[in-house]
């Protein structure tokens, strides 16, 4: 089984590649050297795997590179083959996500941006148009920006039903449609903005990820900025289930792409203390959809660890034993070869590790 780990940093992308079942790593990089890799993808949907990343150039700006042989080469247009339409007045500042659409529209990729909107290809990835129904959505002038800047950095299209997605943002909350876009329902009643006037508000909530149950595509998993917390109704309410955990702020949540009810998360001390709680390395795993949380910690760090773990950072392969990954603001990546029962250290001394995506190839 081969097994390839896309590692995007603030200085490039980084891929490791396992052909021993993820017990020993090979590492190329960086790709794209210098610049921000915020949006990584690998769509395992057609016969050789697209990798693609979306790229931030200090010099030359944003663009979306595309590569066919993983990762040997890399396909980047001449034009911007993402780019905001004229009367919008904005431009793109960077991709922060990159989603395939459902099985059913194997051309269809999506794109989260900064600023906050989505977009839209229909040709794998390699050009983009404005998904306009979010964009002129009313609330959109009141969307702000969370401390990492004003970005779409979830969207989770309908595993069966392409007219079905919900995205996220920072900051803004949760929002779902169910016809292809042309119109969008704020779905954020539960979720708890302590920071706002009215702590339940419509939207206006800073989440940091959201991850779609793989038993029920109706129930999803929020991070959000001190919250934890779970919908069984497609995102319509949500309920807390940060009981069991040693704290409610983080940024990443993954849930198990297989086994329903399983979920994964990377809590931190708290929003002005980003280290992990105690300084201890640990991902807590819940196999009851939030109920009950567990540590996991075989391999990882014993003594002091103080990086932490970004929305993006953290993922989980699709081998028939699942593998997780995450990476670290010192550069590390770790991975796990059962689920997370244990651990083993994949790279070190990266730079800031901003986005981590795996896949079997």
């Amino acid at each position: 089984m081969s097994v390839l780990l896309a590692i995007g940093t603030g200085k490039g992308l980084f891929l490791a590649r396992s052909e021993d079942d993820r017990k020993s790593w090979e590492l190329s990089g960086p790709h794209h050297p210098m610049t921000g890799v915020y949006g990584v993808g690998i769509d395992t949907r057609r016969a050789t795997p697209r990798l693609l990343a979306g790229v931030t150039s200090s010099h030359f700006g944003p663009s979306v590179a595309v590569s066919d042989d993983l990762g040997v080469s890399w396909q980047e247009p001449d034009h911007a083959p993402l780019a905001f339409p004229e009367d919008t007045e904005k431009a793109l500042v960077r991709v922060w996500q990159f989603a395939p659409g459902a099985a059913s529209e194997p051309d269809v990729v999506y794109a989260g941006t900064e600023p906050q909107a989505l977009f839209r290809s229909t040709d794998g990835g390699a050009t983009y148009e404005m998904v306009r129904g979010l964009w002129d959505h009313p609330h959109r002038e009141h969307w702000g920006a969370g401390f990492g800047g004003p970005a779409i950095h979830t969207v989770l299209p309908h595993p069966t039903d392409p007219q079905s997605m919900v995205v996220a943002m920072s900051t803004g909350g949760v929002y779902r449609t169910s016809d292809g876009g042309a119109t969008w329902a704020p779905s954020n009643t539960g979720i708890k903005a302590y920071y706002m006037p009215d702590k339940y508000p419509e939207y206006g909530q800073c989440v940091h990820k959201v991850a779609r149950d793989a038993g029920n595509p109706d129930r999803f998993y929020a991070q959000v900025h001190h919250g934890v917390y779970r919908s069984d109704d497609g995102g319509s309410t949500w309920q807390s289930i940060a009981d069991g955990l040693p704290s409610d702020f983080g940024f990443p949540i993954v849930a198990h792409p297989r086994r329903g009810d399983v979920v994964y998360n990377f809590p931190l001390a708290a929003d002005s203390r980003r280290h992990p709680v105690d300084e201890r390395c640990r991902v807590f795993r819940s196999e009851d959809a939030g109920k009950t949380w567990q540590p996991l910690s075989d391999g990882l760090p014993s003594g002091p660890f103080y990086p932490s773990v970004l929305r993006d950072a953290m993922s989980a392969d699709n081998a028939d034993t699942v593998g997780l990954y995450f990476g670290t603001r010192s550069g590390e990546v770790y991975a796990s070869r059962d689920e997370g029962d244990s651990w083993s250290l994949v790279a070190s001394h990266l730079p800031d590790v901003l986005s981590v995506r795996a896949a079997v190839v």
